[in-house]
């Protein structure tokens, strides 16, 4: 049986998206800045497209940059955020949890003269309100919070941070990586308060290479790639009309039955757990209560997540460590469970299920059986190492 549980990753295309990008690349090709009537009908679609995104989110459509990646969105709110407002405030707030793609932009910015705050986090890896009202000042023009956690699934109070800030006259901008939450939850970016907000599109069954940046109507921030001003100058170079068309079948397809996808993960997520409970009691779970339908993070005392992957891997199920993107890292060790106290060894012996709605519970059994073996052997491994 084949068992992917590494949709935190990425995702299988669905056909919808696949089909729309073959679509484009072989029917709709033209180059939507063309005149002509090709380009007239890739410009369309290219409307079409960035309609049903803002539909998503809950913005306008002129609210809607496309981007190459969940990435390449954080770098841009990130980056032009300082580039505009460095001369009203040095300060920006960011967790100690976030991805990658924050926290390297943000170190830059220190780098720059930026006073970079990293919060930290409770031991459940949730939101620590009061961290960041102590931290909030008024020479502070930046506060980026993720939206939900890439390894532990824990949901952060973006709305409440919103609050907050509202409640002491920050003039300072909210941006929040929504790529983990985009698909899960029904994301409104009026109503979470945020004047930024990242997302990206293969966490949602659409093609690698696509993602878009909602930029609140009001704000203004310097482009990061310059050229031939596509994206209404915001962000240069033709725009990947396959991929974006895809992006928006995907998005159409996920958001519009998020109900119903977020119980068929959670279904799985609870399931799988139980399971691993069952058969492996000295497990820990390090996924808070609460956290999003799509992840599960747990521990397994005396093994090495890394080893465990790799023996469930010969059993076609498919897991991960910790964040893919921090795989390529010299730092192999999460940041994500170190801010939040965990021990080394549950550190080393953590493990990430992330599920899509595809995921059954039929998968879920073998997937535990199969991962009850696999800390069996590994641990009578260990101990006779230890001899």
């Amino acid at each position: 049986m084949f068992v992917y549980l590494d949709n935190s990753a990425t995702t299988r295309v669905c056909e919808e998206a696949a089909r729309a990008a073959q679509s484009a690349m072989t029917e709709t090709f033209g180059n939507p800045s063309s005149l002509h009537r090709l380009g007239l009908e890739a410009e369309k679609l290219l409307r079409r497209s960035r309609a049903v995104i803002a539909d998503t989110l809950g913005a306008r459509d002129e609210e809607i940059w496309f981007t190459s990646c969940g990435t390449e969105s954080d770098n841009t709110a990130i980056a032009g955020v300082w580039e505009s407002r460095r001369k009203t405030g040095k300060r920006v707030i960011t967790t100690a949890v976030e991805h990658p793609a924050v926290l390297a932009p943000c170190r830059r910015l220190q780098e720059l003269g930026a006073d970079v705050i990293y919060l930290p986090v409770k031991r459940d890896g949730t939101f620590d309100m009061d961290a960041f009202r102590e931290a909030l000042t008024p020479d502070t023009i930046l506060v980026s919070v993720m939206h939900v956690n890439n390894e532990t699934g824990a949901v952060m109070p973006v709305a409440e941070i919103k609050q907050a800030m509202l409640e002491v006259g920050s003039s300072a901008l909210l941006h929040t990586d929504a790529v983990q939450s985009y698909g899960k939850l029904k994301i409104d970016a009026g109503e979470l308060g945020a004047d930024l907000l990242s997302v990206s599109g293969h966490k949602i069954h659409a093609p690698k290479g696509i993602g878009a940046l909602y930029v609140r109507k009001g704000v203004h921030i310097p482009p990061l790639i310059l050229g031939g001003g596509q994206e209404k100058g915001r962000r240069s170079g033709t725009e990947s009309l396959p991929l974006i068309a895809a992006f928006a079948a995907a998005a159409e397809k996920v958001c519009g039955d998020i109900p119903a996808r977020a119980e068929a993960m959670r279904t799985a997520k609870n399931f799988l757990k139980a399971r691993v409970l069952e058969y492996v009691p000295d497990a820990v779970v390090n996924s808070p209560e609460d956290s999003v339908c799509s992840v599960l993070n747990m521990s397994f005392p005396g093994c090495r997540g890394e080893v465990l992957l790799h023996m469930l891997e010969e059993k076609d199920i498919y897991v991960s460590t910790a964040s893919a993107c921090s795989s390529h890292s010299k730092e192999h060790r999460s940041h994500v469970l170190s801010a939040m106290g965990l021990s080394p060894e549950l550190i080393d012996g953590a493990l990430r299920f992330s599920f899509c709605a595809e995921n059954t519970p039929e998968q879920m059994d073998y997937a535990a059986y199969e991962l009850e073996k696999a800390v069996a052997r590994q641990r009578r491994l260990m101990k006779a190492f230890k001899k």
